[in-house]
C-alpha cells in the first residue's frame, strides 16, 4: 500500500533529474503517473532524445502505470488538452508536479532578450498554464457536486528565495512561482486543493551545468535528486490536504519551511505624520543600524 493508491499525477520535465525521480517514487507509492517532458536539451534546444517515453518504461517495468507525453508546458491549449487526455485515460486528476525548466545563465549585462523571455516562458508560464486548466477541472468537478482533494506541487529554488549571480531570469522565475504558489492556495482553499511548493537541493543537469555533479561513489548522495521525492510524493497525497501555501526547502536527509517576506525594522517619522524627503536618509540608516558614530537617536 503506497500513499498514493489510486490517485493520478500529472509531472512536467518528468523525463529527467528531479522529474524522473518524482515520477519513479510517485509510481512506488501507487500513483498512476503522466510522465511529460518535452526532451529538450539543459539550454532548451531541441534533442532527439525521448526521456519521457524511457521514464514511462521504467514505471511499467515496476508494474506501475504510466503514459508519455511531449507536449511543451508553454503550449496554452496543448496543457489543457493534456488534463482532458489525462481524465480519458485514468479517469480522473488528483495532482500536478510543476518541474520542468532550462536555464540561460548570463550576467545582466550580457543576458539578451530571449534569454530572459525563454527562461521566464518554460518556468513561469509554464507552471501556470498546467495549474490553470488543472484547477479549472478540480473546480468544475465542485461546481458539479463532486468532492475534490487537488493538489499543485511547483518547483521554486534557491535562486528564486534568496537570489545567485546570473540568474536574473531563472530566479526572478521561481521568485514568481513561489508567490503564485502562494495565491493559488489562497484561491483554491474553497474547491478542496493545495497548492505547496518545494526547492529541492539536487545534482541536475542544471546544477551539472555550473559546475556541480552528483557523487559517484555510490554511498548515499545529498545531491541525489530522488532525496526530494518523498516530500513532493506526500504533498501529492490526501494526507497532506491540512497544509498549502507553504515552501519546503529539502537539503538531503533534511526538510524545512522557508518563511515568505516579513517586516522586519522599522523606522516612524518625529512628527507622528507623514515622513520627510530630509528625515529619510537618517531614519533608514538608523532601521539598518549604520547610523554614522556620534549621530544621536
Amino acid at each position: 500500500m503506497g500513499v498514493l493508491d489510486g490517485r493520478v499525477v500529472i509531472v512536467t520535465g518528468g523525463g529527467r533529474g528531479l522529474g524522473r525521480a518524482h515520477c519513479l517514487e510517485l509510481a512506488r507509492q501507487g500513483a498512476s503517473v503522466v510522465v511529460n517532458d518535452l526532451g529538450v536539451g539543459v539550454r532548451g534546444e531541441s534533442t532527439d532524445q525521448s526521456p519521457a517515453q524511457e521514464v514511462v518504461g521504467e514505471i511499467t517495468a515496476m508494474g506501475g502505470s504510466a503514459l508519455a507525453d511531449a507536449t511543451s508546458v508553454t503550449d496554452w491549449p496543448g496543457m489543457e488538452a493534456l488534463v482532458e487526455r489525462t481524465v480519458e485515460r485514468f479517469g480522473d486528476l488528483h495532482a500536478v508536479v510543476n518541474n520542468a525548466g532550462f536555464l540561460r545563465d548570463r550576467i545582466l549585462t550580457a543576458m539578451s532578450e530571449d534569454d530572459f523571455d525563454a527562461v521566464i516562458a518554460v518556468h513561469l508560464k509554464g507552471t501556470f498554464a498546467l495549474t490553470r486548466h488543472a484547477c479549472t477541472y478540480w473546480r468544475d468537478k465542485v461546481k458539479s457536486g463532486a468532492k475534490v482533494s487537488g493538489r499543485v506541487v511547483s518547483t521554486t529554488s534557491g535562486a528564486g528565495l534568496f537570489g545567485n549571480v546570473g540568474q536574473t531570469n531563472y530566479g526572478s522565475a521561481k521568485s514568481a512561482i513561489a508567490t503564485m504558489m502562494l495565491i493559488t492556495a489562497m484561491e483554491m482553499q474553497r474547491y478542496g486543493v493545495t497548492a505547496n511548493a518545494v526547492s529541492p537541493i539536487a545534482a541536475t543537469r542544471m546544477l551539472a551545468s555550473i559546475g556541480r555533479t552528483a557523487d559517484q561513489s555510490g554511498a548515499w548522495d545529498r545531491l541525489d535528486p530522488a532525496n526530494a521525492s518523498p516530500v513532493v510524493a506526500w504533498l501529492c497525497s490526501e494526507e497532506s490536504g491540512w497544509m498549502s501555501g507553504q515552501v519546503l526547502r529539502v537539503d538531503g536527509n533534511t526538510v524545512s519551511r522557508v518563511k515568505s517576506w516579513e517586516v522586519a525594522e522599522a523606522y516612524r517619522s518625529r512628527s507622528g505624520e507623514a515622513l520627510t524627503a530630509e528625515e529619510v536618509g537618517t531614519g533608514i540608516r538608523k532601521m539598518m543600524g549604520a547610523l554614522p558614530r556620534g549621530l544621536g537617536a
